[in-house]
């Protein structure tokens, strides 16, 4: 089974590369086809990789400015045909999955979510710091694009959805079917400690729609401790936002996570995404998880058993919940084996059989038009 990968873009590190690093390891033989690769953004891992670019790699600045092409990316996407392929695996966000296939090509979609830049650009545009002017001026282009990304996910053959909050979008936005597949998670990395402390802790890029004024807030109000860990645009409006009892880490080292996170009092995720990782993580170490009840968490944190859901993105809502929540409420063994559901093994094991049994059934169904 001769297999091609493809990615929107790689020159940026997020969950998304997560998931690109998890199917190069399953299909280590395969291409990777994407738009863009800045190499020096990248880690030096990816150099050992086969990754074919589209002819917009080639476009000025783009590595480190990548959104003003946005609508290129289309026209771009669609020149690409993979037909000398068996299986087309995309991981998809943007437009990747535009590609064209032939007919004896199986396309399959993990799509990590549809495309958000035209199908909430309302959201989008608030997290880019644009105004209602710019959605105006916007609004012929991204009709436009809206027919032509509709239009190519009919053309792909299968959908795998991260969550169930992203199987309800690809049916809304696509008109299409998908199971749900959660992204990989290595809980390998992340065990319970024997000490627990009294504070709250959040790891996350400092962006607004994080949302991570909300728990700002709610800590400054209720006098409690909060460690906040990251860097981002938004720091210095968090920081003025803060009381006392808000400690600022700044990055933390991929080996002082794990136990910062066993030894936090909850885990906070106050925003809305479409699966988030660090609750997962924060789990595996037996720790529970305060969320908003909305997105991926409504997959990952399991009310009065792995954590609570805050019901309202408010700060009222929020400090609520934290107001009544008592830590030794909570099993960790229990947090811990529900995180483990979600760990990289399991995605690759479900990864594969659903490649080897759809592939198995597309050839049947070739044969069988064959011999009609």
């Amino acid at each position: 089974m001769k297999v091609a990968l493809v990615h929107d873009w790689l020159n940026q590190i997020g969950g998304a590369e997560d998931v690109l690093a998890a199917l190069v390891n399953l299909y280590p033989q395969s291409p990777i086809y994407t738009s863009i690769y800045a190499s020096e953004l990248m880690p030096t891992v990816y150099r050992n990789w086969d990754i074919r670019t589209l002819w917009l790699d080639r476009m000025p600045a783009i590595h480190r400015h990548h959104q003003p092409y946005l609508p290129l990316y289309p026209v771009a996407w669609n020149g690409l045909n993979l037909s000398d392929y068996d299986v087309v695996l995309s991981n998809k966000s943007g437009f990747c999955h535009g590609l064209h296939v032939g007919k004896n090509t199986l396309h399959i979609c993990y799509c990590l979510a549809p495309t958000r830049y035209i199908w909430q650009t309302d959201s989008y545009l608030a997290r880019e710091g644009l105004g209602r002017l710019a959605k105006v001026a916007l609004n012929p282009l991204i009709s436009a694009l809206k027919r032509w990304d509709y239009a190519a996910a009919q053309r792909v053959h299968h959908f795998i959805a991260i969550s169930s909050e992203i199987r309800e979008r690809i049916k809304t936005y696509y008109h299409r079917d998908s199971i749900v597949i959660y992204p990989p998670v290595d809980t390998t990395r992340f065990k319970p400690s024997q000490t627990v402390e009294d504070y709250f802790l959040i790891v996350s890029r400092l962006i607004p729609y994080k949302r991570i004024d909300l728990a700002v807030q709610a800590a400054t109000r209720l006098g409690v401790r909060l460690k906040i860990g990251g860097k981002g645009r938004d720091m210095e409006r968090l920081q003025a936002l803060a009381g006392p009892t808000v400690e600022f880490l700044g990055y933390v080292p991929d080996e002082q996570l794990p136990g910062l996170m066993a030894r936090c009092k909850a885990f906070l995720f106050p925003g809305l995404e479409d699966f988030g990782i660090t609750p997962v993580q924060a789990q595996a170490t037996g720790r529970p998880v305060i969320a908003f009840g909305g997105g991926g968490a409504l997959d990952t944190v399991i009310p009065s058993k792995t954590g609570e859901l805050f019901s309202e993105m408010t700060v009222d809502s929020l400090v609520e919940v934290m107001q009544r929540f008592d830590a030794s409420a909570y099993n960790p063994s229990e947090i811990r084996t529900h995180a483990l559901q979600f760990d990289t093994q399991v995605f690759n094991r479900q990864i594969t059989d659903f490649v080897e049994q759809k592939w198995q059934a597309f050839q049947r169904q070739r044969a069988q038009s064959t011999t009609a």
